[in-house]
């Protein structure tokens, strides 16, 4: 039997477990895979790119469990009152390869991105800061402050979109919180007032949303709207100043920040941070930039976390997948059997 996990179900093991403890949980089960790196068969994900938007699939394994998303990203979707990203995952056995989860994971790709930024401000973020800034308000925002909130402790929000209902939205999501929420008239305003900061716009285009004389000493960034060649997010000027860590390099130079660099500066992997290969920050006035584009780990991390929790109560829908048969031979039974 295979476990179907759709997003009623999503929402009754939050109600369980709880939005801040699924948070940390996650942010735990991320630092803990990619601490044992090398265990992984890892590889850039296969991206077919439209005009309009990419859908991809990105799979990863060790040697238990084989996992992938598959997963879109079209920025126009919202005009026809669709979401920008949606996915679906799978985690198998390697043993016999048999699927044992499959997964939405349009919740879920929001959680483990947020969980993955938090996870690098843990380590590059100045330490013994309150505030967080988010330039960008769409459907990852809520997650990206909820997650720096469960795990830094932070309760000073600054945020900038361009389109005001999205603020609206935002606010009214996050008022439940204990945060102060504080609109920006722009990207900027953001920047001057934290050191924290996510850009999460959506728009296909080399944009700059932040310019690099903006940013100040002691300043971390996470880059998570830049996820696709022609997509970037960043200021190149900034890049240069910037200590740069990323998931994979080779799927980040083509889809990252810097792609806009011909000999871009890697300082580390995020796994060599969580393996304490490289500390994070090392000064309080260096400039630190997590370029993320989101990798398969994040994906594995996310369903090996939902599998063991929705084991461990009960969730889901148990279905016949593969057809169980007396003579896994003959296949053709099945016709009879079930006729």
């Amino acid at each position: 039997m295979t476990r179907i996990i759709a997003i009623d179900d999503i929402m009754r093991l939050i109600h369980r477990v709880t939005l801040k403890q699924f948070m940390l949980q996650l942010v735990e089960q991320l630092r803990k895979d990619f601490a044992r790196w090398d265990e992984f068969d890892k590889s850039p994900r296969h991206a077919t790119y439209y005009p309009h938007g990419v859908i991809e699939l990105m799979p990863i394994s060790d040697h238990q469990y084989y996992a992938y998303k598959y997963v879109n990203g079209h920025p126009n979707n919202p005009k026809q009152h669709k979401q920008t990203v949606v996915a679906t995952g799978q985690l198998s056995s390697v043993e016999t390869g048999y699927p044992i989860l499959i997964s939405e994971m349009t919740l879920l790709t929001a959680f483990r991105t947020a969980a993955t930024s938090a996870l690098s401000s843990q380590y590059l973020a100045p330490k013994n800061n309150r505030t967080f800034g988010i330039i960008g308000t769409g459907a990852q925002s809520e997650f990206q402050t909820l997650a720096h909130h469960f795990a830094l402790e932070i309760d000073q929000i600054y945020y900038f979109d361009l389109d005001e209902a999205a603020m609206d939205k935002f606010e009214a999501n996050l008022r439940p919180y204990p945060l102060t929420l504080h609109r920006c008239q722009n990207a900027k305003e953001v920047i001057d007032n934290t050191l924290l900061i996510t850009t999460a716009t959506a728009s296909k285009a080399n944009a700059k949303v932040i310019e690099s004389d903006w940013i100040a000493k002691g300043c971390h960034l996470n880059k998570i709207g830049g996820d696709a060649p022609g997509k970037t997010e960043l200021d190149p000027h900034l890049l240069k100043k910037a200590k740069i860590v990323v998931e994979l390099p080779e799927q980040t130079k083509v889809e990252g920040e810097i792609q806009q660099l011909s000999s871009p500066v890697i300082y580390a992997c995020l796994w060599e941070l969580a393996a304490g290969k490289k500390p994070g920050r090392t000064s309080q006035d260096e400039i630190t930039l997590f370029d993320s584009v989101g990798f398969a780990l994040e994906d594995y991390s996310v369903l090996r976390l939902v599998h063991q929790l929705v084991e461990e109560y009960g969730i889901g829908h148990q279905l016949e997948m593969v057809p169980h048969l007396p003579d896994p031979k003959n296949l053709f039974s099945t016709f009879t059997v079930h006729h």
